[in-house]
């Protein structure tokens, strides 16, 4: 089997010279690859869209993706979730393709056309129209959290020496779901930080732990728009951000009633309020 063949893994080898030595050596990089997410209801599959991301963890990306873009709103309507079996394919191929199966009564998400797209952070929608999907949505505020500032403040540190590929690559983001305890329960990565939080997401859901009230959802990067939307529908109370949060990202989070804590280091961090008139 030729290597382009096999299935996809999350780090390659690469070689790689300084600047300042002709000699050549090796290093890893992270692996970024396009992942197909199929829905399929009353026996027919239907192509959501393509999301550029790190192989691991496939199967609750799709999960989560779903849950997030409202093709979900209970966890019983997911049936299963699987990697494409079609043996006409090539393992990597079919690596790439996952296949979420949806019982008769899941929603019918009235954008499902516009999704058929590569999906991307930066997804071209405008910010008050997707606040208004999620109202028409039903989505509810989330409940206030539990935890102090400083207590949110400090579950960056969480972070540490859970990251695994990005202490061989420095090339992730990573997304960590803290339960009401101040537990870490789920750690994902991801060359996409909204790809990183359907993977938390979608563990969660798949160990039928939705709504996650009064968990909180830490980021290692910019804190955007996305990230927000996918945290609020999740029922979390509180997000933390290592990086800048954007201005539709603070809109949304007073919206609907979610911490949101960025420019989170060594214990200390800003609390984002509602924007001025």
């Amino acid at each position: 089997m030729r290597d382009d063949d096999a299935a996809p893994s999350s780090i390659a080898r690469v070689k790689v010279h300084d600047t300042q030595s002709s000699t050549p050596t090796t290093d890893s990089v992270v692996v970024e690859e396009p992942l197909e997410i199929r829905i399929k209801r009353r026996g027919i599959e239907d192509q959501l869209g393509i999301t550029m991301r790190t192989p691991g963890a496939d199967l609750e990306l799709a999960t989560g993706f779903l849950w997030g873009e409202g093709f979900l709103t209970e966890p019983q309507e997911l049936l299963g979730v699987k990697v494409c079996g079609d043996r006409s394919l090539t393992p990597r191929q079919r690596a790439n393709i996952v296949i979420a199966e949806v019982s008769d009564d899941s929603p019918e998400h009235p954008r499902a056309l516009e999704r058929r797209f590569t999906i991307s952070s930066a997804c071209g929608v405008c910010g008050s129209t997707s606040i208004t999907d999620l109202h028409g949505r039903g989505v509810q505020r989330v409940r206030q959290t539990t935890h102090t500032p400083q207590e949110l403040a400090a579950m960056p540190e969480l972070l540490i020496g859970r990251q695994g590929i990005f202490e061989k690559t420095g090339g992730l983001h990573a997304a960590l779901l803290v339960d009401p305890t101040g537990t870490p329960r789920w750690i994902r990565e991801d060359v996409g930080r909204h790809n990183a939080v359907d993977k938390v997401v979608g563990a969660a859901l798949i160990a039928q732990e939705l709504p996650l009230r009064d968990w909180t959802l830490v980021v290692s990067g910019r804190v955007g728009y996305e990230i927000v939307q996918k945290a609020i529908v999740a029922g979390i109370a509180a997000l933390v951000g290592v990086s800048a949060p954007t201005s539709l990202a603070v809109d949304l989070a007073h919206e609907f009633g979610l911490t949101l804590l960025a420019f989170a280091r060594n214990g200390k961090a800003k609390v984002y309020l509602p924007l001025l008139g």
